[in-house]
């Protein structure tokens, strides 16, 4: 045994030996922890068989005990995750569609899962996370909305495009994006523009999936809608002579209707216009127009774009995707009637008053009025937004399908004031 001392000057350890003193001090240390040890291990063994039969009888009572802290836990850890969930909601100001219900597309979960923004929350807008913007009526829908989004990634779409639809008329707009590619469809023969406007479109180039007619001729011989007569056809019929020649006093002449505009037109939105007529009567006028449409029992988007004219794939439940006060013109006509109740075609128009500019035009275009009630309906709500009157025309026409019934319609030319 020794003791270790360290040399300060020189920086060197030695061993010293040790003294009688030392020794005497050791091994008594030694005899204190060896007699300590023995003492503890009598009292924990005799203390053990004490308590045996105590703890044995305590076992079940304390399992059941822990057993109900933990359910208790458990219990207060889901409150607290609802209540979690329902302030995430509030503050956030959106829901999303549950994606662990079952049979789930895994592409949709993956569009619908929230990203945080890299940098965290973004000083100008105050949000911290990209949300997928898809409509709140999907969730009605999951199941179809799922079949929509099972697909191949980077492979080709399924040839679904009338599902697409079926979602969107079923409220369920915007729909999600999708890692696909759609199915290519060769556009040969195309026109330049402005030969493109009037120059006949070849079957080869639409889709036909999913529609009851598989060429123009079929559609021409069927009445798609009442503004939509054959409106396939471009080289026979009226739809060559649309806004340039008239048939009734309701037919409104585009050179008239231009010339009463101030500060000029230069775009244009047409809601719900066929074929594209308008557009493409407005584009030799060197007027941009806007057409919406969906293909309702027709190619009516693939059709307006073979002309060389812009088509807008939208409902008219969907907000318009514009800024406010942009357009020159707005141009609507029977397809503007929604149906249902009134506030639904007032939402309609305040949406239209909200992306026309001030001094804009809005032409009501030969609107069918079920009957004098209806007329009534939308001449007071056409009041209410304070429009000067350029023209303003409620006549009658005999119904094409062979009836001989009189139906009304409202045609007007209609000035946005400015508002303080």
């Amino acid at each position: 045994m020794g003791s270790v001392s360290l040399k300060i000057g020189d920086g060197t350890a030695r061993f010293k030996r040790a003294t009688v003193c030392s020794s005497a001090v050791n091994v008594l240390m030694i005899f204190s922890v060896i007699s300590t040890n023995l003492f503890a291990l009598y009292a924990f063994t005799s203390s053990s068989k004490h308590h045996q039969n105590h703890l044995f009888h305590n076992t079940h009572k304390n399992i059941s005990l822990i057993s109900e802290q933990v359910s208790l836990i458990l219990r207060e850890i889901d409150s607290s995750q609802k209540k979690l969930a329902k302030m995430e909601k509030e503050l956030l100001g959106y829901e999303t569609i549950d994606i662990s219900r079952p049979n789930i597309a895994n592409e949709l979960k993956l569009f619908l899962q929230h990203h945080q923004l890299p940098l965290g929350k973004d000083s100008r807008t105050g949000i911290t996370e990209m949300v997928a913007s898809v409509g709140h009526s999907c969730d009605k829908s999951a199941d179809l909305l799922s079949q929509f989004m099972t697909y191949k990634v980077s492979g080709p779409c399924p040839d679904d495009w009338s599902l697409g639809q079926k979602l969107i008329l079923r409220g369920c707009e915007p729909l999600p994006r999708r890692r696909c590619f759609a199915k290519p469809v060769p556009k040969v023969g195309l026109s330049p523009f402005p030969i493109s406007l009037w120059k006949p479109v070849s079957d080869k180039i639409l889709t036909w999936s999913g529609l009851g007619c598989k060429n123009l001729e079929c559609l021409n011989k069927k009445k798609l809608s009442r503004d939509c007569v054959g409106c396939f056809d471009l080289a026979n019929g009226y739809e060559n002579q649309k806004f340039v020649k008239v048939r009734s006093k309701n037919d409104f002449l585009i050179d008239d209707v231009l010339a009463l505009a101030s500060g000029g037109i230069r775009i244009g939105f047409d809601i719900g216009g066929g074929s594209g007529t308008f557009a493409a009567r407005m584009a030799e006028n060197n007027v941009t127009v806007i057409t919406s449409t969906l293909n309702i029992d027709a190619p009516f988007s693939e059709f307006i774009a073979a002309r060389g004219l812009f088509p807008l794939y939208l409902s008219l439940d969907h907000r318009f995707p514009f800024y406010d006060n942009v357009f020159d013109l707005v141009h609507a006509s029977s397809g503007l009637d929604v149906g249902g109740k009134p506030e639904k075609l007032e939402f309609l128009m305040f949406d239209i008053d909200r992306v026309m500019r001030a001094g804009g035009l809005f032409w009501l275009d030969n609107f069918y009025c079920a009957d004098d009630e209806k007329k009534r309906t939308l001449t007071r709500l056409i009041e209410r937004f304070g429009y000067k009157k350029l023209k303003w025309v409620v006549g009658e026409k005999v119904e094409t399908a062979g009836s001989g019934k009189s139906e009304i319609y409202l045609s007007a030319v209609l000035q946005k004031p400015a508002r303080v």
